[in-house]
């Protein structure tokens, strides 16, 4: 595998990153900070723990429910992604990748940074408690461990499987956000965060290709930087295989009541998941280019996100509609 990487000769050290704003006003500078857009990843899985826990008996899908799981899974995540700003400030700035972040690069201050900490937290917390009991109780473990992922890729490779279990937490408070309860049974929900882990650590461990050299000079953790860029895309492919066997295990196994509509979704992700493998892997072939990474990364996995719970809500709406609903 050949060409330039990160830092080496050639590559284009200051290319500013992917899905930031480019205006200059405080809202831009925070939306950037966080990487706004990437909130498409999982609140649409948030969505789909909600589809699933409405098959129940006595569970609706409230347009309140559905407005403050939106907001409390946006305010989570905003949150932690501030906080892994501030916790790598020193590294984005030696990075050559990341050096034009907020932070490093003076545009945003680490008090700006705390505040929005602050008030997002708050935020997530207050959203949690207006949902009911249950979520307002687990908010702090859910915050606690979103945290935790900023600091794991200083001692260990599992830091990928770490940030999957934090977005695998998205479809669970989904579905105790309607259900009010844990699942029955009591596996169901275990099955679907690692689903969704296994996706995140899937392009997780794709998107650390770029920092391989800088990871390995600064000895930090990843897969990439631990076995290369060729085994690391295969990783990331048994990881995704993983992650297609467990969403399909939900319908095997019927831990979910979802139907064929639903396994369409499925299919949509195999196909997408194949492209994004297909794509990274052509690019390393050529030399590794970042801006195949990238889009490889952000659109393939949005268009995961998005068809799995479109499909599986049209399944729902289906089964609502059909005979005996």
């Amino acid at each position: 595998m050949s060409g330039p990487g990160p830092g080496s000769a050639g590559h284009p050290e200051a290319r500013r990153e992917g899905q930031v704003f480019a205006g200059q006003s405080l809202l831009s500078r925070y939306a950037s900070l966080v990487k706004l857009p990437h909130t498409l990843f999982a609140l649409p899985f948030a969505g789909l723990g909600a589809v699933l826990a409405s098959y129940g008996p006595d569970r609706k899908l409230t347009v309140g429910a559905l407005f403050w799981i939106a907001v409390a899974f946006t305010a989570a995540r905003f949150a932690a992604m501030a906080f892994n700003r501030i916790v790598d400030r020193e590294y984005d700035g030696r990075n050559p990748r990341t050096r034009q972040r907020e932070i490093p690069s003076g545009t945003m201050s680490v008090r700006q940074a705390v505040l929005s900490v602050v008030v997002m937290a708050l935020v997530f917390v207050y959203s949690a408690w207006r949902l009911n009991p249950l979520c307002a109780a687990l908010a702090p473990v859910a915050l606690a461990w979103v945290f935790f992922y900023s600091y794991t890729k200083r001692f260990t490779r599992l830091a990928h499987h770490v940030l999957g279990l934090a977005l695998g937490i998205a479809p669970v408070g989904g579905y105790l956000a309607i259900a009010g309860e844990w699942s029955d049974p009591w596996f169901a929900l275990p099955v679907l965060a690692a689903a969704v882990m296994f996706w995140v650590s899937g392009f997780d461990t794709i998107y650390s290709i770029q920092d391989i050299d800088f990871d390995r000079g600064e000895g930090l953790h990843s897969i990439a930087a631990r076995l290369g860029p060729a085994r690391a895309i295969a990783l990331a492919r048994m990881f995704h295989s993983f992650a297609v066997a467990l969403f399909l295990a939900i319908w095997a196994l019927r831990l979910f009541p979802v139907g064929f509509v639903y396994l369409s979704g499925v299919a949509a992700m195999i196909g997408l998941l194949l492209y994004e493998n297909w794509a990274v892997r052509n690019a390393a072939v050529h030399g590794l280019d970042l801006r195949v990474i990238d889009r490889a990364f952000f659109r393939a996995n949005i268009a995961v996100s998005i068809s799995l719970f479109a499909l599986t809500l049209i399944d729902r709406l289906l089964r609502i509609a059909g005979p005996g609903a």
